[in-house]
């Protein structure tokens, strides 16, 4: 029996012919189309998008934390998985790894298009103001080491349990949404971009623990109530 089963292009069978870009829209187009005639585990999403398959992570998984009020728990479990994804990036890991369980989640078809909708939306408007610059920053093992870094300590920002302290969450994911848009786009000054939000996490960061040294118990009512006015 024919199996008409669409075939997802791989990465490599795009490599010199398309931008990344181009390349991640044919899959994930190729990914709806699958889904419509089967089950597709999203294992093996990462496995056809190898490398880009950080971008894609950083992109989606940031967009919930970019408002100024934190999700607590979900930041923190979140932030720790950004953590990992930036150490797998720095050691140069082709496809990142993610546990079995969610390896097999097998997302309906409806939500295949969800998430294209939404990455096309998110990178229409990044691809204004990016392009491929810098490339020596961004490409090769100094590029992941770099990249990577930053994601992971982002990451481990992220994941602080401030539950209530406004733009905890926001600051962390700009570093890694300008990581995940600057690896898609081989754009080394994105990586310039978040190392810059990175300072201002980490002076934002110093300016809490600083109030809540010396103001004790009166600054966090204050960076509470200020969180939900």
């Amino acid at each position: 029996m024919t199996n008409l089963t669409p075939k997802i292009p791989s990465l490599e069978s795009h490599e010199r012919r398309e931008d990344p870009y181009d390349k991640i829209v044919a899959i994930l187009e190729a990914c709806v189309a699958e889904a419509q005639a089967g089950p597709l585990p999203l294992g093996r999403l990462f496995d056809q998008l190898r490398e880009v398959s950080y971008s894609l992570l950083c992109i989606l998984l940031c967009l919930p934390f970019l408002q100024p009020v934190s999700l607590g728990p979900v930041a923190t479990i979140v932030g720790l998985n950004f953590t990992a994804l930036g150490w797998q990036l720095m050691r140069g890991q082709s496809v990142p790894w993610i546990p079995e369980r969610i390896g097999k989640i097998e997302p309906s078809q409806k939500l295949w298009r969800a998430l294209f909708k939404v990455f096309l939306f998110v990178v229409k408007i990044c691809r204004r103001f990016t392009r491929p610059r810098l490339q020596n920053w961004i490409s090769g093992s100094t590029g992941k080491r770099i990249g990577g870094g930053l994601m992971a300590v982002a990451g481990l920002m992220l994941a602080l349990p401030l539950a209530g302290v406004p733009f905890s969450n926001s600051l962390p994911a700009l570093v890694i949404l300008f990581v995940g848009i600057g690896q898609l786009e081989h754009d080394g000054l994105m990586l310039f971009v978040a190392g810059f939000w990175l300072v201002v996490t980490l002076v934002y960061f110093a300016l809490l623990a600083y109030t809540v040294f010396f103001l004790g118990e009166m600054a966090l009512n204050w960076l509470w109530v200020t969180n939900w006015l």
